[in-house]
Formats: structure tokens, C-alpha cells, sequence
């Protein structure tokens, strides 16, 4: 008898970045597609690495992360959002975000319960809450502006309902939570045993003097949250896959079981590097101003082009509709970018379980200007 699989995942495919990044290279397309920078990173981090290599920090460090990584991540916080962590009790790196937002997951969810999660949403959520036996909840933002209907979000809790996923700066849109939403969700939550999962990667990519509201900053919130970061966003070396999450020490020890038996130790030498870089606060306290720049240069040069920008106060990306242009369904309207005008960009139907359209496109502008540039004339064609 030949083996099967009954697939945990049987609606899911390849993933969307996975299309178009490889489209985009059999047409050599820019690709402002997938969330990662063509610039290079800081050469004090990397060298940082490679020092690290060569005093022999090579083997494991503690399954919870280097000690004395944790204890400048306590010390950022403490910084941040005068908010006191234990590094020993609260904290533990991970290979980036995403495996950080899926072990928070894992721990809490049991078959059958519910997560509610804001569309259009990062990939992964979706698939982390039903290779659980969880369900999804979908709870769609609002066009154009992307912000939270907390009335229809009442209206979908139910006795089931184990947490809510929410994420800021947000990936794709590049809308932040706000101080109404920080209470509407105190209210709700309150009272309840509701966790909280907070994707906060983006936590230094805000723009246009606005702040970005860390769940750390609200007791009331932390005490049922884990709160997800990481480092590859910040420092531009996504390929790192570094990160890490905060969470009261009740529910890091539970993470830590599901962590031990994973990954249970993340990259030695990129640790100890990271310990000591992240004493040059400049370069994460300069980096929504510098993001912030490019954003605004690849505004400008669209300007001409058809499409229309719409809001982003943070990330990596900015939104545009494209109705002005076309009828056509996004994934369609993404793969002629591509092999007509030599760009990729992410239809943001693929960010919705159901594929809602919106004639609304993602372009990332974490690129050179040159990149950008030249992308924006071949916009401007169509």
C-alpha cells in the first residue's frame, strides 16, 4: 500500500511572492514585489557577524536567546515604551517574526477554536491558525483608509474565540493603529480571555510624525499578549531571518516548550553581533526617516502614472489603485506589470482568504532610488 497524506493545508498552493518573484525573473522585471530591500545593509552589522565567527562564537547559545542579547532588548524596551521586561523570564529570539507569530500560535490554540484576523493580512496567518485545527475568523478593513470596523469585530466574537491577530505598522497596507483603536480593543478584550497576538516587525517603519503604538506600552494589553519583532526588517537583512517575541512569563514558558522542540536554538554569531549593534540607536531610531524618504521619492515619481497612491504611514509598502486604469482582476492586472511594463507588484486579493478585489496593487519601495526611479517610467507607460 502506498502512503498518503491528508494535507493540513489542502486550499493552499504556492504562495504569491513565490509567482511573481519567480515571474518577475523569467521576464527580468523589477521586482517591487516581495518586502525586501536591493540596497545594501550596515557593514558595522555584518562585520559585527563575521568578528563574531572568528572569536569562536560558533556553537549553541541558550535555547532562549544569548543573555546578553535579551538584556539590550530589555533595555530598548525600557527605552521605547518605558516599559520594564525580564530578559530572562519574557523574552526569547527566534528565527524571524513569522516562526515567532506561528510558535505564539501553536502554544495558545486548541481544534475548533477561532482567531479573528484583519483582511487583507499577511500570508501567514491564515495557515498558522489551520495547520492548528483553529479557525480563521476574517474581519475585512475598511477601503480606502484600512481601519478597524470594532463593531463588526464585536459581532464576530463568540465563546470560541481564542485571539486576535493584529498587526501595526500593517503588512500590506501600510496603516497604523490608532489610540481609538488601542481603546476600542481594551473594551473588548477586557474582561475576557482573549490573547492577543501583535505583529509588530514594522515597529520602526512610521512615517509623517506619527507614532507607532507597541502593545508593550498598555499593561492592560501585555499581560494577554505575545508581541512579535524583528530584526531583519529593521537592519535589512531579511535573509537572516532573526526576530524574536515578548510575552508575561506564564505564557513565554509555554512558547519555550514549543520552541525547545523546533528550532531551539537560533544563529550564534548574528546574536552576539546583534547584542552589541543594538547600542547604535541611531540606526533603528533613524530608519522610519530614511524609509520615509524613499517612500516619498517613489510618491513623486508616480505622480505622472495613472494610478492612484493610496494612504501609507508605514512598512515597507504603498498601496495603489489601479481603477483609473483597468477592469481587469488584480492577479491579472499583476501578471501584465510584469510582462508588459517589466514591474511586479502583489495583487492585495491575495491577501484576503476569500481574494476580495479592490483594483489595488503593492508595490515595495524598500529600494535603491535608481530602482524606484526606473520602475515609476515603466509605470508611467502604461
Amino acid at each position: 500500500m502506498t502512503p498518503s497524506i491528508h494535507s493540513k493545508l489542502p486550499d493552499v498552493g504556492t504562495t504569491i511572492f513565490t509567482v511573481i518573484s519567480a515571474l518577475a525573473a523569467e521576464h527580468n522585471a523589477i521586482n517591487l514585489g516581495q518586502g525586501f530591500p536591493d540596497f545594501s545593509m550596515d557593514s558595522r552589522l555584518s562585520n559585527l557577524v563575521a568578528n563574531a565567527m572568528n572569536n569562536g562564537h560558533n556553537q549553541y547559545v541558550h535555547m532562549n536567546g544569548l543573555p546578553l542579547l535579551r538584556q539590550r532588548i530589555a533595555e530598548k524596551v525600557q527605552s521605547l515604551y518605558n516599559t520594564s521586561i525580564n530578559p530572562d523570564s519574557e523574552i526569547t529570539i527566534t528565527p524571524g517574526g513569522t516562526y515567532a507569530i506561528y510558535t505564539a500560535l501553536t502554544t495558545i490554540l486548541q481544534k475548533g477554536d477561532e482567531v479573528i484576523v484583519f483582511e487583507p493580512a499577511y500570508d501567514s496567518y491564515i495557515p498558522n491558525i489551520e495547520i492548528n485545527g483553529a479557525v480563521a475568523v476574517p474581519v475585512p478593513l475598511l477601503f480606502p483608509d484600512y481601519t478597524i470596523d470594532w463593531e463588526l469585530v464585536k459581532q464576530k466574537i463568540t465563546p470560541k474565540t481564542k485571539a486576535i491577530i493584529i498587526n501595526s505598522p500593517h503588512n500590506p497596507t501600510g496603516s497604523l493603529l490608532r489610540e481609538i483603536d488601542i481603546v476600542a480593543l481594551q473594551q473588548l478584550v477586557k474582561d475576557s480571555g482573549i490573547f492577543i497576538i501583535s505583529d509588530e516587525v514594522y515597529e520602526h517603519l512610521v512615517f509623517d510624525d506619527k507614532k507607532h503604538l507597541s502593545i508593550l506600552k498598555y499593561p492592560d494589553l501585555y499581560e494577554r499578549s505575545f508581541v512579535c519583532f524583528s530584526f531583519g526588517k529593521t537592519y535589512h537583512c531579511t535573509g537572516w531571518k532573526m526576530g524574536y517575541c515578548i510575552a508575561p512569563p506564564a505564557w513565554m514558558k509555554e512558547f519555550r516548550k514549543v520552541h525547545q522542540f523546533n528550532c531551539f536554538s537560533c544563529h550564534s554569531p548574528v546574536q552576539f553581533a546583534l547584542a552589541e549593534f543594538l547600542q547604535e540607536k541611531e540606526a533603528y531610531l533613524e530608519l522610519g526617516r530614511s524609509l520615509q524618504q524613499k517612500r516619498d521619492f517613489f510618491l513623486e515619481a508616480m505622480k505622472p502614472a495613472r494610478f492612484e497612491a493610496l494612504p501609507s504611514h508605514g512598512s515597507y509598502f504603498q498601496l495603489y489603485s489601479y481603477a483609473g486604469i483597468s477592469d481587469e482582476k488584480e492577479y491579472d492586472f499583476a501578471l501584465r506589470l510584469v510582462k508588459e511594463c517589466g514591474v511586479a507588484a502583489i495583487p492585495v486579493s491575495a491577501f484576503y482568504k476569500g481574494g476580495q478585489e479592490n483594483k489595488v496593487v503593492r508595490f515595495c519601495f524598500a529600494k535603491k532610488e535608481e530602482t524606484l526611479e526606473k520602475a515609476a517610467l515603466l509605470l508611467r507607460k502604461l
